[in-house]
């Protein structure tokens, strides 16, 4: 059956015709919205949500989209999703970072602009039929310094266009490396250096607990007296009412704002202000962008839900349609691995250690351990799954190593899952061979040769003569048909391990048998 995506926002025609000619069924309902209690009522019946930022996707809409599997966010902001509720359900969200860039940094540079040189109060004026040419006296752009907060996609095409423009740009952002500041032609700076030296001041970080009122009270007095301010950025980066106290004793010249605290913004302490240029949100509003997020995201939802490809999802690594095929085995593996330590698990997970060697390592091992995570955590909380996995482990104190190297032994590829519980440490190694199949290599470091089928029994004993016999009688008498049969030892009269495939599933009474021949430790009864 052919995925489907309800489209509750208006998109474009050439978006909605993308979903469709890539084979997945869309429900184009555009002013459904705003409308939550209906959102909530049909959401049930579809894989993906297709939003702009009228809908918004609470936790009580996530919490009745049973089959959903991605929400895509036609533009930047998730502001208006549950990141967390969305990720705890296991549902991707995706957002289209790039494709309103250019749009937003443009409007950023028309902003200083307008304050520059005072564009909207001059037109107001002159279109009222006052002739004030010397009331509005301005600055030059050629020469200042910009600072901006946030050098990343748009920030940086904002500093391009600004070096164009003949400004010096200094740039804030922990992230941003020296060589990426040379290529750009910036100065990184640090943050107080920026607010006491800039003559403009853009601002294009996200909205983090880090970076809100990243302009404060204190921040905003540490600025170069008569300087101009621009956010086209999330409303909550600067302290409005803090900004408003210093246009009101002109220590800063202007501000430009196209985003606010609240919005829609009918009521805010800029407003009203002579110096003060607002517009309503307005940084992605060009037909150029609108079509581009629009495509992008029904593209990005398309490739997700036919082929298992991940792009631009917010709460979880990226997938390019190239690598999924290739991830999709070792992914596999993962979660086989993990679901074997998961149903030998008695007591509380205090560490789980994840290696790949080989070319395993050099895929996306992200997805990967939150694969083997899922696996892990499955015979206990039947709802995880690989999007919910890693937080839900995290938030059970869960430590979670990562580790890649290249390949020491005879394989060409190699995970290896290590459990560390507060009882004791178990750890198991797999494989995918040509044929695609996950493998079990070692468990507990002994090497053992098993292909993971539906129905499996574990058996952890004592290497002494007479087991393979009494334990296939048991199982025989039971009426249980053994399938494939892996053993494997440390040594000669050692610690031995056996991993069968059975035809169906062992009833529990056969495991109490099995305990209690002669040298047997554990007997486990496996479902994958």
């Amino acid at each position: 059956m052919a995925p489907r995506v309800l489209i509750s926002d208006p998109l474009s025609s050439a978006a909605v015709a993308v979903f469709k000619d890539r084979g997945v069924e869309v429900d184009f309902q555009p002013e459904l919205g705003k409308n939550k209690e209906r959102l909530a009522e049909i959401i049930g019946g579809f894989d993906g949500l297709a939003v702009r930022s009228t809908t918004k996707v609470t936790a009580k809409i996530i919490g009745k989209a049973a089959r959903l599997r991605v929400i895509g966010r036609a533009g930047i902001g998730v502001d208006n999703i549950d990141i967390p509720a969305a990720t705890a359900k296991g549902v991707i969200v995706m957002n289209t970072p790039f494709g309103n860039s250019i749009t937003t940094a443009e409007h950023a540079i028309a902003l200083m602009f307008a304050l520059a040189r005072q564009i909207p109060a001059a037109d107001a004026s002159t279109q009222a039929g006052k002739w004030e040419k010397n009331r509005f006296m301005g600055v030059e752009i050629t020469g200042k310094t910009l600072g901006v907060l946030g050098c990343g996609n748009i920030g940086s095409i904002v500093a391009e266009r600004a070096l164009g423009l003949r400004m010096r740009v200094l740039a804030y952002d922990p992230f941003l490396s020296p060589e990426r500041a040379l290529d750009l032609g910036v100065e990184k700076v640090e943050l107080d250096e920026l607010l006491t030296r800039a003559d403009f001041i853009t601002v294009h970080v996200p909205m983090t607990p880090q970076t809100r009122n990243i302009l404060s009270v204190e921040n905003l007095a540490k600025t170069k007296k008569g300087v101009r301010i621009v956010n086209c950025a999330r409303g909550g980066l600067v302290d409005e009412k803090a900004l408003r106290a210093l246009l009101d004793s002109g220590h800063v010249a202007g501000a430009a704002f196209d985003v606010f605290v609240n919005e829609p913004a009918t009521d805010n302490p800029l407003f009203g202000h002579p110096n003060v240029v607002c517009t309503p949100h307005l940084g992605a509003s060009t037909n150029e962008a609108q079509e581009n997020v629009a495509l992008q995201i029904a593209e990005q939802m398309s490739d997700y839900l036919i082929r298992g490809a991940i792009s631009n999802a917010v709460n979880f690594p990226s997938i390019t349609a190239e690598e999924a095929p290739r991830l999709k085995p070792f992914i596999d593996l993962a979660d086989r691995l993990g679901s074997f330590a998961g149903q030998l698990v008695e007591t509380a997970i205090k560490k789980v250690s994840i290696t790949y060697e080989g070319g395993v390592a050099e895929l996306k091992t992200k997805a990967l351990t939150a694969a083997a995570i899922a696996g892990l955590l499955r015979p206990w909380l039947s709802d995880v799954n690989v999007v919910s996995a890693p937080s839900v482990a995290k938030e059970r104190g869960v430590v979670i190593d990562e580790v890649t190297r290249a390949a020491e032994g005879d394989y060409e590829s190699l995970v290896t899952l290590t459990v560390t519980t507060e009882a004791h440490e178990r750890s198991v190694s797999g494989t995918v061979f040509h044929d695609g199949k996950p493998r079990i290599i070692k468990i507990n470091g002994i090497e053992v040769d098993a292909l993971v089928a539906p129905s499996m029994i574990y058996v952890s004993n004592e290497d002494k003569p007479g087991f393979i016999g009494r334990f296939a009688s048991i199982l025989g008498d039971a009426g249980v048909n053994i399938a494939t049969f892996a053993l494997g030892r440390d040594r000669e009269g050692g610690s031995a391990v056996a991993l069968v495939e059975v035809d169906s599933a062992a009833p529990n009474k056969i495991l109490v048998e099995v305990e209690k021949l002669p040298g047997v430790r554990e007997a486990k009864a496996l479902s994958f």
